[in-house]
């Protein structure tokens, strides 16, 4: 394509501006609770479970998950409906009603495998100003569940800090 007639480039907007924008549309707020189950399934199903299936998507009310070994799937279906009622009981306004098991060759990483961010690391060094942590408190403010809320606030620190560092 000639270069005259391509058109030119946006400039690439930051990972809070576009998080505030996210965060800012209706329904989204709903969509984030509806998927907390994935953040209380190792402890829904327990360590050896989650080793083995892990949820992939919600749908309608259907959590999918994914399961890497038949046995497994049988044992998850005749759970299924302990499953469901703990689900209910650690997020009621998920609004999940039924399981769909997948079956699959390999299961993601269990939610507390991922590692989290060393303290060690040069951006600890970095202060924020009175007013950034200001901003980053009103981007998060609206959200009701508070671990979400700390999660969010923490990737905004970092990210500011990250841009900050870049900038000096």
């Amino acid at each position: 394509m000639n270069r005259t007639k391509r058109p030119s480039l946006k400039r690439a907007q930051s990972v809070s501006s576009l998080l505030k924008e996210m965060l800012g549309k209706p329904g989204f707020g709903e969509q984030i609770t509806r998927h907390q189950a994935w953040l209380v399934w190792d402890k829904i199903v327990g360590k050896q479970i989650a080793a083995r299936a892990r949820p992939l998507r919600l749908r309608k009310g259907v959590l999918e998950v994914a399961v890497d070994h038949p046995v497994w799937m049988q044992q998850l279906q005749m759970m299924k409906p302990q499953i469901l009622a703990k689900i209910r009981d650690e997020v009621p306004s998920a609004d999940i009603t039924d399981l769909y098991l997948r079956k699959t060759s390999q299961v993601a990483a269990p939610v507390s495998a991922v590692p989290t961010p060393d303290k060690s690391r040069p951006l600890e060094g970095i202060e924020l100003s009175d007013n950034e942590q200001f901003r980053i408190d009103e981007l998060v403010k609206d959200i009701t569940d508070p671990g979400l809320q700390h999660e969010l606030r923490r990737f905004f620190i970092l990210q500011s800090k990250l841009s900050k560092k870049r900038h000096s």
